[in-house]
Protein backbone atom coordinates (compact mmCIF):
# COMPACT_ATOMS: atom_id res chain seq x y z
CA UNK A 1 0.00 0.00 0.00
CA UNK A 2 1.68 3.02 -0.80
CA UNK A 3 1.00 6.39 1.23
CA UNK A 4 1.61 10.14 0.53
CA UNK A 5 3.11 11.83 3.71
CA UNK A 6 3.11 15.66 3.33
CA UNK A 7 4.43 17.03 6.29
CA UNK A 8 6.85 20.26 6.44
CA UNK A 9 8.81 19.48 9.73
CA UNK A 10 12.05 17.23 8.31
CA UNK A 11 12.64 15.49 11.45
CA UNK A 12 8.83 14.67 12.18
CA UNK A 13 8.84 13.83 8.87
CA UNK A 14 11.56 11.51 8.21
CA UNK A 15 10.62 9.56 11.96
CA UNK A 16 7.00 8.80 10.44
CA UNK A 17 8.62 7.56 7.21
CA UNK A 18 10.45 5.35 9.24
CA UNK A 19 8.04 4.15 11.09
CA UNK A 20 5.26 3.98 8.18
CA UNK A 21 7.53 1.50 6.36
CA UNK A 22 8.36 -1.11 9.02
CA UNK A 23 4.77 -1.38 9.30
CA UNK A 24 4.98 -2.41 5.90
CA UNK A 25 3.76 0.67 3.76
CA UNK A 26 5.21 2.71 0.56
CA UNK A 27 6.19 6.10 1.17
CA UNK A 28 6.89 9.17 -1.02
CA UNK A 29 7.05 12.71 1.12
CA UNK A 30 6.24 16.14 0.04
CA UNK A 31 7.24 19.07 2.32
CA UNK A 32 4.92 21.93 0.73
CA UNK A 33 1.56 21.78 -0.50
CA UNK A 34 2.19 22.60 -3.37
CA UNK A 35 3.76 19.48 -4.73
CA UNK A 36 1.57 17.19 -2.40
CA UNK A 37 -1.44 18.68 -4.31
CA UNK A 38 0.10 17.65 -7.79
CA UNK A 39 1.43 14.04 -6.24
CA UNK A 40 -1.61 13.47 -4.76
CA UNK A 41 -3.42 13.64 -8.03
CA UNK A 42 -1.04 11.20 -9.69
CA UNK A 43 -3.55 8.78 -8.72
CA UNK A 44 -0.77 6.09 -7.27
CA UNK A 45 -1.91 6.49 -3.56
CA UNK A 46 -4.26 4.74 -1.19
CA UNK A 47 -4.31 7.36 0.97
CA UNK A 48 -2.68 10.66 2.15
CA UNK A 49 -1.40 11.94 5.29
CA UNK A 50 -1.75 15.19 4.94
CA UNK A 51 -0.24 18.77 7.75
CA UNK A 52 -2.58 21.60 7.35
CA UNK A 53 0.33 24.08 8.44
CA UNK A 54 2.32 23.71 5.06
CA UNK A 55 4.42 26.18 2.81
CA UNK A 56 3.53 27.57 -0.16
CA UNK A 57 -0.09 26.53 0.02
CA UNK A 58 -1.99 25.50 3.13
CA UNK A 59 -2.97 21.59 3.52
CA UNK A 60 -6.77 22.66 3.63
CA UNK A 61 -6.49 24.30 0.14
CA UNK A 62 -4.73 21.17 -0.71
CA UNK A 63 -7.42 19.71 0.44
CA UNK A 64 -10.26 21.36 -1.20
CA UNK A 65 -8.33 21.26 -4.66
CA UNK A 66 -8.27 17.60 -4.58
CA UNK A 67 -11.91 17.30 -4.17
CA UNK A 68 -13.00 20.05 -7.00
CA UNK A 69 -11.19 17.54 -9.11
CA UNK A 70 -13.46 14.79 -8.15
CA UNK A 71 -10.13 13.30 -6.33
CA UNK A 72 -11.40 10.60 -3.65
CA UNK A 73 -7.45 9.74 -2.30
CA UNK A 74 -8.96 9.47 1.42
CA UNK A 75 -7.12 11.96 3.63
CA UNK A 76 -6.06 11.44 7.11
CA UNK A 77 -5.11 15.02 8.53
CA UNK A 78 -2.80 15.85 11.35
CA UNK A 79 -2.54 19.28 12.46
CA UNK A 80 -1.24 21.25 15.60
CA UNK A 81 -4.61 22.69 16.05
CA UNK A 82 -7.32 21.71 18.05
CA UNK A 83 -9.62 23.82 18.22
CA UNK A 84 -13.21 21.80 17.10
CA UNK A 85 -14.07 24.57 14.30
CA UNK A 86 -10.92 23.59 12.42
CA UNK A 87 -11.85 19.80 12.89
CA UNK A 88 -14.99 20.94 11.13
CA UNK A 89 -13.06 23.06 8.50
CA UNK A 90 -11.37 20.18 7.87
CA UNK A 91 -14.29 17.66 7.34
CA UNK A 92 -16.58 19.42 5.20
CA UNK A 93 -13.27 20.45 2.78
CA UNK A 94 -13.39 16.63 2.74
CA UNK A 95 -11.10 15.07 5.12
CA UNK A 96 -11.72 11.78 6.14
CA UNK A 97 -10.02 11.51 9.47
CA UNK A 98 -8.08 13.79 12.04
CA UNK A 99 -5.41 12.89 14.53
CA UNK A 100 -3.94 16.30 16.46
CA UNK A 101 -0.34 16.57 17.32
CA UNK A 102 1.54 15.54 19.27
CA UNK A 103 0.22 11.69 19.19
CA UNK A 104 1.48 8.31 19.21
CA UNK A 105 2.63 6.62 16.03
CA UNK A 106 0.80 3.79 16.83
CA UNK A 107 -2.83 5.48 16.92
CA UNK A 108 -1.52 6.83 13.66
CA UNK A 109 -1.14 3.50 12.13
CA UNK A 110 -4.66 2.04 13.99
CA UNK A 111 -6.12 4.96 12.13
CA UNK A 112 -4.32 4.60 9.05
CA UNK A 113 -5.38 0.97 9.14
CA UNK A 114 -9.41 1.56 9.63
CA UNK A 115 -9.39 4.34 7.32
CA UNK A 116 -7.93 1.75 4.69
CA UNK A 117 -10.85 -0.95 6.08
CA UNK A 118 -13.27 1.15 5.23
CA UNK A 119 -11.79 2.74 2.31
CA UNK A 120 -11.95 -0.96 1.08
CA UNK A 121 -15.11 -2.35 2.68
CA UNK A 122 -13.47 -4.58 5.49
CA UNK A 123 -15.53 -4.21 8.49
CA UNK A 124 -14.92 -5.54 12.18
CA UNK A 125 -11.12 -4.43 12.07
CA UNK A 126 -10.02 -7.13 10.23
CA UNK A 127 -8.12 -7.93 6.76
CA UNK A 128 -10.03 -11.01 5.25
CA UNK A 129 -10.58 -12.29 2.10
CA UNK A 130 -12.46 -15.77 1.92
CA UNK A 131 -10.61 -18.05 3.84
CA UNK A 132 -7.06 -16.03 4.70
CA UNK A 133 -6.78 -13.16 7.34
CA UNK A 134 -3.51 -11.00 7.58
CA UNK A 135 -2.44 -10.01 10.72
CA UNK A 136 -1.12 -6.70 10.50
CA UNK A 137 0.88 -6.47 13.43
CA UNK A 138 3.05 -9.42 13.31
CA UNK A 139 3.10 -9.85 9.58
CA UNK A 140 1.68 -12.83 9.58
CA UNK A 141 -1.56 -14.59 7.26
CA UNK A 142 -3.45 -17.26 8.83
CA UNK A 143 -6.26 -19.57 7.69
CA UNK A 144 -9.34 -20.49 8.96
CA UNK A 145 -7.83 -24.04 9.55
CA UNK A 146 -5.31 -22.19 11.83
CA UNK A 147 -2.54 -21.92 9.71
CA UNK A 148 0.14 -19.62 10.38
CA UNK A 149 2.77 -18.13 7.39
CA UNK A 150 5.20 -15.76 8.04
CA UNK A 151 5.63 -13.29 5.54
CA UNK A 152 8.99 -11.24 4.40
CA UNK A 153 8.61 -7.76 3.90
CA UNK A 154 7.63 -7.45 0.08
CA UNK A 155 5.64 -10.64 0.75
CA UNK A 156 3.34 -8.63 3.12
CA UNK A 157 3.36 -5.41 1.19
CA UNK A 158 2.22 -7.66 -1.84
CA UNK A 159 0.02 -9.92 -0.15
CA UNK A 160 -2.02 -6.64 1.59
CA UNK A 161 -2.88 -5.05 -1.27
CA UNK A 162 -4.18 -8.06 -3.30
CA UNK A 163 -6.45 -8.49 0.17
CA UNK A 164 -7.83 -4.81 -0.64
CA UNK A 165 -8.53 -5.62 -3.95
CA UNK A 166 -9.56 -9.12 -4.17
CA UNK A 167 -11.26 -10.23 -7.58
CA UNK A 168 -9.51 -6.79 -9.53
CA UNK A 169 -7.42 -6.96 -12.59
CA UNK A 170 -3.99 -5.29 -11.10
CA UNK A 171 -1.14 -4.79 -13.80
CA UNK A 172 2.30 -5.42 -12.55
CA UNK A 173 2.92 -1.51 -13.14
CA UNK A 174 0.10 -1.39 -10.53
CA UNK A 175 1.75 -3.36 -7.67
CA UNK A 176 5.71 -1.98 -8.71
CA UNK A 177 3.82 1.73 -7.84
CA UNK A 178 2.57 -0.24 -4.76
CA UNK A 179 5.89 -1.52 -3.71
CA UNK A 180 8.66 0.71 -4.41
CA UNK A 181 8.68 4.38 -3.94
CA UNK A 182 10.32 7.25 -5.89
CA UNK A 183 13.46 6.82 -5.22
CA UNK A 184 13.83 2.86 -4.79
CA UNK A 185 15.53 0.48 -7.45
CA UNK A 186 12.64 -1.20 -9.44
CA UNK A 187 13.33 -4.72 -11.10
CA UNK A 188 10.82 -5.84 -13.74
CA UNK A 189 10.59 -9.54 -12.56
CA UNK A 190 10.44 -8.56 -8.41
CA UNK A 191 6.47 -8.90 -8.86
CA UNK A 192 6.90 -12.31 -10.68
CA UNK A 193 9.03 -13.15 -7.94
CA UNK A 194 7.21 -12.43 -4.86
CA UNK A 195 3.55 -13.72 -6.69
CA UNK A 196 5.42 -17.50 -6.58
CA UNK A 197 6.55 -17.08 -3.08
CA UNK A 198 2.50 -16.07 -2.04
CA UNK A 199 1.62 -19.23 -3.87
CA UNK A 200 3.96 -21.54 -2.59
CA UNK A 201 2.58 -20.56 0.88
CA UNK A 202 -0.78 -20.04 -0.02
CA UNK A 203 -1.55 -22.46 -2.94
CA UNK A 204 -1.03 -21.59 -6.49
CA UNK A 205 -4.83 -21.14 -7.10
CA UNK A 206 -5.20 -17.94 -5.17
CA UNK A 207 -3.48 -15.93 -7.59
CA UNK A 208 -4.34 -15.99 -11.20
CA UNK A 209 -2.17 -14.98 -13.94
CA UNK A 210 -4.09 -12.85 -16.57
CA UNK A 211 -2.01 -13.03 -19.56
CA UNK A 212 -1.00 -9.56 -20.76
CA UNK A 213 -3.51 -8.02 -17.88
CA UNK A 214 -2.01 -9.10 -14.66
CA UNK A 215 -2.97 -11.26 -11.55
CA UNK A 216 -6.71 -11.31 -9.97
CA UNK A 217 -5.94 -12.63 -5.95
CA UNK A 218 -9.18 -15.09 -5.74
CA UNK A 219 -12.18 -14.75 -2.78
CA UNK A 220 -12.27 -18.26 -2.15
CA UNK A 221 -15.29 -18.01 -0.07
CA UNK A 222 -17.25 -21.33 -0.08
Amino acid sequence: MRLLLVEDELDLARLLRQNLEKAGYTVDVAHDGVEAEYLGNEGIYELAILDLGLPLRNGLDVLKNWRLKHNTLPVLVLTARDAWYEKVDGFKAGADDYLGKPFHTEELLARISALLHRTHQHSGGRLQVGDLRLDEDRQQVITTMGQVHELTGVEFKLLRFFLHHPGQVLSKSTLMEQLYDFDSDKDSNIIEVYVNHLRQKLGKHRIETRRGQGYVFKDLTP
